[in-house]
This record gives structure tokens, C-alpha cells and sequence, in this order.
């Protein structure tokens, strides 16, 4: 196996007791959080394969709650984080299902904030490390260590040129890119790994394309936009 750096090897910064199961878990609770726009109202965390056998013990489940209030992995309050939420009026269900296949370390959140929803699938890979692998039904696929864009358009010819060209003139590099519809000329999602951080006028300029619905931004690192 090849590291990336140091950190593969060590883990990252982190309250414990393990990377796989606490960082990871925090990681995936703030990506979940990014992609509805804010702090849930309402949130049901249902894990599955080693997670669904370990939460408890392992503190997953404080771990996915503190990412869902805005933690790092190296927060203190993850400690707390179910009565911080609680506290905060958030409330939060934690349940167990079986998921064929995919990978041991999995959680699925179902988020809602006033008429806003979004669910996010995600894996814990190790060293405190995630992958994404569903965003609202769509099967994609990102490793939220970048800036990352999920841009909810229609299937239209010329979309993702127009996509491009406005992420280009800003002198953004688009390292990965994945799109998944629901149906030809239906709903789609278009995800853009980023080698830059993601400037709000892009944003603003992606969501004022005709075809555009929603522009959303997963950045782990970064300061957190709805």
C-alpha cells in the first residue's frame, strides 16, 4: 500500500478512540451537514457493517453528531455532542441496517432543516479518511479532501460545457468530475473535485445558469457556506 504522507501512517489529529470509527465518522457527519446547507433540524444517522456492531462503544455516534453541529475530528466537543445537539434543538435518531456489499464502514444520514432535505451515504476508508458515494439518491462518488462542488441540474445538452467554462475562466483545475441523472432530460447531479478553493462568485455564477437548481460546496478545510 502507498502513502500519501505522513498522516496516512500516523492518523489524523483527532479525539479518539479510533480514526476509522470517530474521525471518520465526524468527517462524514460535516460532509453531511455541507450538503444540506446548515445545521439539521431533524436527523436520522442509521449505520451499518462494523459501525452498526461498534457504535456505541467506539463513540460513532457522538463523532457522526458532533460533524452535524460544524466539529472537526480534534474538536473536545465531541465528547458531548449528542446533548450539545440536543441542546441546540436538533433531533437526532440513531438506527442499524443491514447493507449488502460496499464497504464494512458505512453511515446514511436523512437530514431536514424547515423545508430543506438532503441524505448523504458515506464510508469511513481508514486514517480518518471518507468517501462519499451517494448524494440525494444519485450514485457518485468523491473523496471530500478537496473543495468539492455538487451542482443539482437538469439533463440538458450543453450543461456541463457551460459548467466548465465558467469554472475555467476562473482559473479553477477540475481534478475529478462524476454525473449521475435520474432519467434523460431529468435530474441530475454533477460533482467537480477542485484543486483551488471555490470562490463564492463561482458559485454564483454556476447557479444562475438556466439548467442550474442548486450549487453546493463540501469543503472539510474550508470556512462552511450554505
Amino acid at each position: 500500500m502507498r502513502f500519501k504522507d505522513v498522516f496516512s501512517i500516523m492518523g489524523p489529529s483527532m479525539i479518539g478512540p479510533s480514526s476509522s470509527h470517530t474521525a471518520g465518522a465526524a468527517r462524514l457527519g460535516l460532509a453531511a451537514r455541507q450538503t444540506l446547507g446548515g445545521q439539521p433540524d431533524e436527523a436520522d444517522v442509521i449505520f451499518s457493517g462494523s459501525f452498526a456492531e461498534t457504535y456505541m462503544g467506539h463513540g460513532t455516534d457522538l463523532a457522526a453528531a458532533a460533524g452535524l453541529l460544524g466539529c472537526a475530528p480534534d474538536d473536545v466537543r465531541i465528547r458531548d455532542a449528542i446533548a450539545l445537539a440536543e441542546a441546540a434543538g436538533m433531533e437526532l435518531r440513531f438506527g442499524t441496517e443491514l447493507r449488502l456489499g460496499g464497504h464494512p464502514n458505512t453511515v446514511r444520514f436523512a437530514l431536514r432543516k424547515g423545508d430543506r432535505t438532503a441524505s448523504l451515504i458515506g464510508c469511513s476508508i481508514g486514517g480518518g479518511n471518507v468517501e462519499i458515494v451517494n448524494v440525494d439518491g444519485f450514485d457518485i462518488k468523491f473523496l471530500a479532501d478537496c473543495p468539492t462542488l455538487l451542482i443539482d441540474h437538469r439533463d440538458m445538452a450543453g450543461t456541463l460545457a457551460a459548467m466548465t467554462v465558467i469554472v475555467g475562466r476562473a482559473g479553477l483545475n477540475i481534478r475529478a468530475m462524476e454525473v449521475d441523472r435520474q432519467s434523460r432530460s431529468g435530474r441530475a447531479l454533477t460533482v467537480m473535485e477542485m484543486d483551488q478553493a471555490v470562490s463564492d462568485e463561482v458559485m454564483r455564477e454556476l447557479g444562475a445558469l438556466e439548467q442550474v437548481d442548486r450549487v453546493r460546496l463540501v469543503d472539510l478545510n474550508g470556512e462552511e457556506r450554505a
